[in-house]
């Protein structure tokens, strides 16, 4: 009975969470994440996992641990907007792989959070890289909706979801073509029946007012001809009603015109633009329209004919132009968060390149952590350090977008956190072998 008891004790005791430390750091080189230039000798203080001042010279006033950073790199956590982090675990098993529904009747009405998995080994390395926090949605399936997206925090918990049904995506293009009838006026033709047919629930029915309209209302009063399930209409209604955001995947100038043109007859819409190869060449109309963009920093060569206009000078002309524009768009092995340093790395040596057009360090770190998390629905909240943020902090050996860099302690709403993964548990295991001091690597 004894050992039946410590052991619940024990379980109890490990599922209690971890409290936010509260410590101030001095002498840094600060990024405020805010498309400032860095701070040589910079202070931040934390208090009940909230960042309460940061900024040049001494701090106004202590709190906690003092931590010296001697003179190295400490900026916001990453938000790497657009993944599929907790959602896989191999790409390529079926059974693991949770980020692509195939063969549902339900598109719009589909929500990742409860499939997310904060133990994922994704989750540990991209914390690890000093990703803290990101927004992860499925793929789109049989339909040109992929449902609904969630906010996460990387933290070392079993609590990762932040803000379920943040957003809804859906694909048009040539990818939202191919699954509506191989045309574009097929894809259309579906958006544009999908969100009549929320605006006709939502009369119908009142629920204008439910935080999620799928599980309100019960009549089935419905058209004859109506193409949704109700779980699906009912799921848009937020976003035909501008509570929820919009994010539409395009690629080809005239097919973000289309988008930006849906306003006419959808005025509430919330519209983020997804991809947007081509964006700089239409960044004037995008700026106009107040639309912001999550654009991938590498895509410098046409994979498709809806990029023929890919440049890797993009998301720097959409930036002169006035759009705000932050990187996003990082699934399955092709682009792992983890890379999102790198990919903002690059935007500033473009600058040194006749012709090209790139952002500037500050800029380009903005670029994957404030303007992210704004665009998410969480400005002044995650990428930025300032009073009143999550106290998300990461500490680098280095300039934290050279790719020789790395985190040596990053924290999660002012707790710090493990960066172990898979990963270096196997490089220490293997960094120097002993003979006979290893399992073996087959046993017959």
């Amino acid at each position: 009975m004894i050992a039946r008891l410590l052991a619940g004790a024990a379980i109890a005791l490990c599922a209690l969470p971890v409290a936010a430390q509260d410590f101030t750091v001095s002498n840094a080189r600060l990024v405020l994440g805010d498309g400032s230039e860095p701070i040589e000798n910079g202070h931040v203080v934390v208090k009940d996992g909230r960042i309460a001042a940061a900024g040049a010279g001494a701090a106004p006033e202590m709190s906690g641990t003092a931590v010296d950073a001697q003179g190295r790199w400490v900026t916001p956590g990453l938000f790497v907007a657009m993944t599929d982090l907790g959602l896989w675990d191999v790409d390529g098993v079926d059974d693991s792989n949770d980020a692509s529904p195939r063969g549902t009747v339900f598109s719009a009405a589909l929500d990742v959070a409860p499939a997310i998995n904060p133990s994922s080994e994704h989750i540990a390395i991209g914390r690890a890289a000093g990703v803290t926090r990101a927004t992860v949605t499925a793929y789109p399936g049989g339909s040109i909706f992929a449902g609904q997206g969630a906010v996460i925090d990387l933290g070392d918990d079993a609590d990762s979801v932040q803000k379920a049904r943040a957003f809804q995506f859906v694909v048009l293009g040539e990818s939202g073509a191919r699954i509506a009838g191989r045309s574009r006026l097929a894809a259309h033709a579906a958006f544009r029946n999908a969100l009549r047919e929320a605006s006709d629930l939502a009369a119908r029915q009142n629920l204008s007012d439910a935080a999620d309209p799928r599980m309100a209302g019960s009549r089935e009063e419905r058209p004859g001809d109506a193409l949704l399930t109700r779980f699906d209409a009912a799921a848009l209604i937020p976003v035909v009603q501008g509570r929820q955001p919009l994010y539409v995947s395009v690629e080809r100038a005239a097919d973000i015109r289309s988008t930006l043109t849906l306003r006419q007859e959808f005025p509430e819409l919330e519209l983020v633009l997804v991809g947007a190869a081509e964006g700089w060449l239409v960044a004037d109309e995008i700026a106009a329209a107040g639309v912001p963009v999550l654009a991938q920093g590498l895509t410098d060569l046409p994979s498709s004919f809806e990029m023929l206009g890919s440049t890797q000078s993009n998301i720097g002309r959409m930036h002169a132009a006035g759009v705000k524009v932050g990187f996003g768009g990082f699934f399955n092995t092709t682009d792992y968060p983890r890379w999102a340093p790198q990919y903002a790395g690059n935007l500033v040596a473009l600058n040194a390149i006749p012709g090209a057009t790139g952002l500037s360090w500050a800029e380009a770190f903005a670029a994957i952590s404030s303007i992210p998390a704004e665009i998410s629905g969480m400005g002044g909240e995650a990428g930025i350090l300032k009073p009143g943020a999550r106290a998300d902090l990461v500490f680098w050996d280095g300039d934290p977008l050279e790719v020789t860099s790395a985190p040596t302690r990053v924290f999660v709403d002012g707790v710090e956190q493990s960066l172990e993964t898979r990963q270096t548990r196997l490089r220490d295991r293997y960094r120097i072998p002993a003979p006979g001091a290893l399992p073996k690597a087959y046993d017959w």
